[in-house]
């Protein structure tokens, strides 16, 4: 569903001390641009913020790093994260450990630097991409894998999460292995399994209420021979 364009969003989100607005600025630099240092977890497509929101109130002692594209939808993950926070207990001080910024997720080679790190990648039910032709745009797809690899601190891991199959199937099988990650947990049916990390995001929920199974991996880099 497209969001309708919000005149006021962008005005908000440049008066917001959490939102970057030059992020290239910050290429090599990103542990720095938080106050206190602590693992960096990014989440590529964080949408409305609501996974991000109650990430970041949970674990304080991590960083927290969200991304996209559309000023709409920022606006309303920088409004969710000030509200878990406050909810939190953490609404008397500043944000300190989330950091909002719009930004083309295929172009991250311009803003993450051979200096910068994470610890955590989550994706969470990204456009699928389903024609041939359009493959290579997914954020899972061996490109981007590619590249996330040179950011990923020792011991890092990548989170997916989707409604597709094609999507799951084809990461899992031809994606992962082509860039060098190895999947260490895959469930075609997260609601079964309860774990206890999970942490649901709008686009789950609703399609858990369509009946709609959710796949789930858990992928580390291999690493490279000398």
């Amino acid at each position: 569903m497209r969001l309708r364009r919000k005149p006021w969003a962008r005005p908000e989100l440049a008066a917001c001390p959490f939102f970057v607005d030059h992020p290239p600025e910050l290429r090599d630099r990103w542990a720095a641009a938080f106050p206190n240092r602590a693992p960096i977890h990014l989440e590529l497509g964080c949408g409305k913020g609501g996974f991000l929101a109650q990430q970041a109130a949970t674990h304080p002692d991590c960083n927290y790093i969200g991304i996209d594209l559309k000023s709409e939808v920022l606006v309303l993950a920088k409004r969710k994260v000030e509200a878990a926070l406050a909810a939190a207990g953490r609404g008397d001080r500043p944000v300190d450990n989330v950091l909002l910024l719009s930004w083309d997720i295929e172009r991250l080679h311009l803003i993450f630097g051979e200096q910068d790190r994470v610890d955590r990648i989550f994706v969470n039910f990204c456009n699928p991409w389903p024609k041939p032709g359009s493959k290579k745009h997914r954020l899972t797809h061996t490109r981007q894998l590619q590249n996330y690899r040179r950011w990923m601190a020792p011991g890092a891991r990548l989170w997916f999460k989707t409604d597709d199959e094609e999507l799951f199937r084809e990461t899992l099988e031809e994606y992962l292995p082509a860039a060098g990650f190895q999947a260490e947990y895959v469930t075609w049916d997260l609601a079964a399994q309860a774990l206890p990390e999970n942490v649901l995001t709008e686009h789950e929920e609703m399609f858990m209420a369509q009946g709609l199974p959710i796949k789930f991996l858990r992928a580390a880099p291999v690493p490279e021979e000398n």
